[in-house]
C-alpha cells in the first residue's frame, strides 16, 4: 500500500482545511515546492496536490506553484482540482503531472472522462467524494442523490486507472478514516481504491492496510504528516513491512 502525502494549494501556499470548508484553513508553508521535496525525502512515492481554488473556480488558479513542485521532485505526481476540460487536462500533462484526477466533471460531464481515459490511458483518476454514502461535487459544497459506488462503477467502465475515495466527515477532522465505507466501495468495483480522509495515526494506516485485500491500495494523509501527529516515514516503513 502507498502512503501519499497530500499538498493542497490555496493562494500558492501549502494549506489544509477542515472539511472542505475555504474559510477554516491551516498554511503550513509559503513553499509548496519545499515541501513537496520533504515529503519525497521522508519516503513519499507519489504526491498528491489539490488546487483548492481551482476546485471552487472550476478552472486552475496554482498553476505556478505546481509547476514548481513538478520541476523539484523526481516522484510521480497527480493533481485534481478544477480540471473540467481536455485542454486542461492535455496542459496539466505536458507540465509533468502523471495523473490527472477528475472529480465534479465525473458526475456533471462523464462524457470527457471516457474521451479523456482513451487519450490518456492510464493517467486518468476519478474522485469521488461522499457524505453518508452521497457524491458530493463544487468543493464538496453541493450533496448529490448520486450514490459514491455507482459513480465508481460507472468510471470503471470507462477505463479510469483508480478512484480516490474521500469520507467528507473525515477529511481534515483526524478521526480515522471510514474503513467501512471504503472497503464496501473497494469490493464494488475491480480497479484500485486510494482511501483519504481522516488518517491521523499509525494505526488508521494498519486500519488499512487490513483491507488492502479488497482493493484499497494506497491511502492520502495530509494534516496528521503536516502537525507530526503521523511520521510519514514512520508509515512508509509499516507498509514495507520495516517497522
Amino acid at each position: 500500500m502507498l502512503v501519499i502525502p497530500a499538498i493542497d494549494l490555496k493562494e500558492g501556499r501549502c494549506v489544509r482545511l477542515e472539511q472542505g470548508l475555504m474559510d477554516k484553513d491551516t498554511v503550513y508553508s509559503d513553499d509548496p515546492a519545499a515541501q513537496a521535496l520533504i515529503w519525497q525525502e521522508q519516503g513519499g512515492e507519489l504526491l498528491h496536490l489539490v488546487d483548492l481554488d481551482g476546485a471552487f473556480a472550476g478552472v486552475p488558479r496554482n498553476r505556478d506553484a505546481i509547476r514548481a513542485i513538478v520541476e523539484a521532485v523526481s516522484i510521480p505526481t497527480e493533481l485534481g482540482g478544477g480540471i473540467r476540460d481536455m485542454a486542461t487536462i492535455e496542459a496539466y500533462i505536458d507540465l509533468g503531472i502523471d495523473r490527472v484526477i477528475l472529480g465534479t466533471v465525473a458526475k456533471e460531464n462523464p462524457a470527457l472522462v471516457g474521451e479523456a481515459c482513451r487519450s490518456f490511458p492510464g493517467k486518468i483518476v476519478v474522485g469521488i467524494d461522499a457524505k453518508d454514502g452521497l457524491v458530493a461535487v463544487r468543493g464538496w459544497a453541493d450533496i448529490t442523490e448520486k450514490r459514491a459506488s455507482d459513480l465508481a462503477r460507472e468510471m470503471e467502465d470507462f477505463g479510469v486507472a483508480a478512484i480516490i475515495y474521500t469520507d467528507i466527515a473525515r477529511d481534515g477532522m483526524m478521526q480515522g478514516p471510514n474503513i467501512e465505507a471504503t472497503r464496501q466501495l473497494a469490493e464494488s468495483i475491480s480497479i484500485p481504491v486510494i482511501a483519504s480522509g481522516g488518517v491521523s495515526r499509525l494505526q488508521d494506516i494498519e486500519n488499512l492496510m487490513a483491507i488492502e485485500a479488497s482493493g484499497v491500495t494506497g491511502v492520502i494523509t495530509g494534516k496528521a504528516i503536516y502537525t507530526g501527529a503521523l511520521d510519514l516515514r514512520q508509515a512508509v516503513a509499516l507498509t514495507r513491512g520495516r517497522a
